[in-house]
């Protein structure tokens, strides 16, 4: 049996919750191996939806055993938050249930800071942050002055961990002309939070060996998407953490061998959230109405994502980055009833055609896209769940996304419901 990473190949928001979910009732262990609480899945259970952010999606599965990796950046109290209202709904959550690698690096109040002031003092030029601290918590942990969830079982540490981040960042602050972070404050907040997060604490690279020494099914879901990774996505309009397969293993504290087949969630068409390029997007009402049909507006920050035609360059270009084996292609019911569709296969640029997008700011936001057009259908495939349910146009559609990002369709999904899902290959058979 193979472990699966589950990764997105576009700009995030291409569906993993719904995936993750139906892939986790299989699994006997998820990890989270990097981001944030800015991401966020919705999952659809039984007629209830969850959202959630940093709790991995098997957190609402009973035997589960939910993992947070080392990789991933902790807000201790949008956590405890957001395991306060999953147990509203029903769902028991316990450190023997949850675990948080005890080498997590902290998200703190003053992250957020930082992050917002920053974001306003840009301007025009914004990144699109969520604000929540991410970037800077990351900064604080390749600077080698974050505070990790194991500190705040070490008063001594602690108190100099804190002179260092405020020394690092009221500077910054006092620049920027906003306001100081207070050390008593800050201190009080740590010493109040410790006792309820600690209990979670966990060595988790060895209980993952463990478990894979036990033949246990792993399952490691990524947040974002490909094209945000900050190595090899749309830099620096990208998220502070690699996205690719390849973290699972750095971010959870297992070795490479360790993460399997990788499936690539893919939307149907394109979205992304905030600034940055965009080389097939819709401005106008076909925009519009794909925005609509599909209800793209962020989990977490409520923001209405942009809309635009399928672009094969970037989503092969992401599978050839991120090793992705195949892919689960979600949202394809929001193409019903268009007349025609289009495909992005290739770009333009300054009078060359091209197959890759570039590295370079400006020639990014300079592509021009290369359009395949393709008949449309009129039959609804929301709610399908077998070839034979499916238009002729629509399996044409899909047989094409196949042949241009060079690997197979391995799920399709028609719908929110985790039923709606066709499958083609098992990823857990390897």
């Amino acid at each position: 049996m193979a472990n699966v990473a589950v990764v997105g190949s576009q700009w995030g928001d291409e569906g993993k919750g719904k995936i993750v979910d139906w892939l986790s009732s299989r699994a006997d262990v998820v990890v989270r191996f990097q981001g944030g609480h800015n991401a966020g899945h919705t999952l659809v259970i039984n007629g209830v939806v969850y959202k959630l952010s940093l709790l991995p999606s098997g957190v609402v599965r009973p035997g589960k055993l939910s993992v947070i990796g080392n990789g991933v950046v902790v807000d201790p109290w949008a956590l405890l938050k957001e395991i306060d209202g999953i147990r509203e709904k029903g769902v028991a959550i316990t450190p023997e249930t949850l675990l948080v690698a005890e080498n997590c690096p902290l998200i703190l109040p003053l992250h957020g800071a930082v992050d917002r002031a920053r974001e306003e003092a840009r301007g025009a030029s914004k990144i699109g942050t969520t604000g929540r601290g991410i970037g800077p918590a990351y900064e604080d942990k390749i600077a080698r002055r974050a505070i990790r969830l194991c500190d705040l079982a070490d008063e001594a540490v602690l108190e100099d961990k804190a002179d260092q981040l405020l020394f690092h960042h009221n500077a910054l602050l006092r620049g920027l002309g906003a306001a100081e972070i207070d050390k008593a404050e800050l201190m009080g907040q740590l010493r109040e939070i410790a006792p309820r997060i600690l209990p979670f604490a966990a060595v988790v690279w060895q209980r993952l060996d463990e478990a894979r020494r036990a033949g246990k099914r792993i399952l490691f879901e990524g947040a974002q998407g490909a094209l945000l990774d900050v190595d090899h996505g749309t830099y620096p309009f990208v998220t502070s953490s690699n996205t690719v397969a390849g973290n699972a293993a750095a971010g959870s504290g297992m070795g490479p061998g360790s993460v399997g087949y990788v499936l690539g969630i893919t939307k149907a068409y394109t979205t992304r959230v905030g600034s940055g390029p965009f080389p097939t997007e819709l401005t106008d009402e076909i925009g519009n109405r794909i925005g609509e049909r599909g209800r793209e507006f962020g989990t977490v920050t409520g923001r209405k994502r942009r809309c635009g035609w399928f672009d094969a360059v970037l989503v092969r270009q992401s599978i050839k980055v991120g090793g992705i084996s195949g892919i689960a292609l979600t949202k394809l019911d929001v193409l019903d009833g268009f007349d025609e569709i289009k495909v992005c296969t290739g770009y333009r640029y300054r009078g060359q055609v091209i197959n890759h997008l570039p590295a370079g700011q400006s020639a990014q936001a300079e592509v021009e896209p290369i359009y395949e057009t393709m008949e449309g259908w009129k039959e609804s495939t929301q709610g399908a769940r077998s070839w034979a349910q499916l238009p002729a146009t629509a399996i044409k559609y899909v047989r094409r996304i196949e042949e241009l990002v060079e690997a197979p369709v391995t799920l399709l999904s028609t719908s929110p419901e985790r039923d709606d899902t066709i499958l083609m290959k098992d990823p857990f058979e390897g």
